[in-house]
């Protein structure tokens, strides 16, 4: 893991627009994504996400192109994603200019794909991305998943009073009757080089990141951890770099909307004593 940590804009893109929602809807329009991209890296960002919403197949012809418009804009690490189902669909991104893929729902489902994508990439280039809900009882059951062969997590009966969370795949729409941690930890296993993670309840919300499920899954696993989901103030990423524990912070919103500079965020936390690598 590094010691610096990450500030990274994420491109949320149905075609070829970026949009951005709250807790996974009521979308709307932000901007260019090649612009955006442009300043971004101008402004000193470690690191960018593109996400293809959509992941449909009719949009990856469009989606490639908004890679390539995007990669040309960085003197950054770029990690693409979306509809990725396959080692081809991952070579078709990496071709286009992402350094890097990200894998959610095609891996819950088959989670031998990430071993796959580690195999030809290297483990350093895939990224688990994991949508978290919060289990309305505070548990949940860390058994089978009803997809694939995601039966490998072993059953264990959860802690009632300790909270859990719920993987969400296919746009956070349906539950994969995962827990994210157990999740987590076998990601790590097959694979995975970095972990995504999504909390759906503070998505969009700019309530502050989630720290508690941040925490339990950096504590979790042996690799880097991006959190991501409810970002507003240099405060609230100061708490999940120390209270979370995370390695890189992610943020839409706030960026795309002029809120937050990233320079003054970077320069925020130098002086809350959390390294992290100014913009020259």
């Amino acid at each position: 893991m590094t010691l610096a940590r990450r500030i990274i804009p994420c491109l949320d893109t149905d075609g070829a627009r970026v949009v951005k929602g709250v807790n996974f809807v009521s979308l709307r329009d932000a901007g260019d994504p090649a612009t955006l991209a442009a300043r971004y890296n101008a402004e000193g960002a470690d690191e960018l996400v593109v996400l293809d919403i959509a992941a449909s197949r009719d949009r990856r012809p469009t989606f490639l192109e908004t890679i390539r418009r995007v990669a040309a804009q960085l003197a950054i690490p770029l990690s693409a994603g979306g509809g990725i189902r396959s080692v081809d669909d991952a070579r078709a991104v990496i071709r286009a200019g992402a350094d890097k893929i990200t894998v959610n729902t095609a891996a819950v489902e088959r989670p031998a794909l990430i071993t796959e994508l580690s195999k030809e990439f290297g483990a350093q280039a895939v990224v688990l991305a994991i949508d978290a809900k919060l289990n309305s009882r505070s548990t949940a059951t860390l058994g089978c998943a009803a997809v694939g062969d995601s039966a490998r997590i072993s059953p264990s009966e959860a802690n009632r009073q300790t909270p859990h969370w719920d993987v969400r795949v296919r746009g956070g729409r349906d539950s994969a009757h995962l827990d994210a941690q157990a999740w987590a930890q076998l990601a790590v296993e097959l694979g995975a080089g970095e972990i995504l993670l999504t909390s759906m309840d503070r998505d969009g919300t700019q309530s502050g990141f989630d720290i508690a499920l941040t925490n339990a899954i950096s504590n979790s696993v042996s690799i880097p951890v991006i959190a991501s989901g409810g970002a507003q103030s240099p405060q609230h990423f100061a708490e999940v770099f120390t209270a979370g524990a995370a390695d890189a912070a992610l943020a839409a919103s706030i960026f795309h909307d002029d809120t937050q500079s990233i320079r003054a965020l970077k320069q925020f936390l130098a002086s809350q004593n959390i390294e992290v690598r100014l913009p020259c």
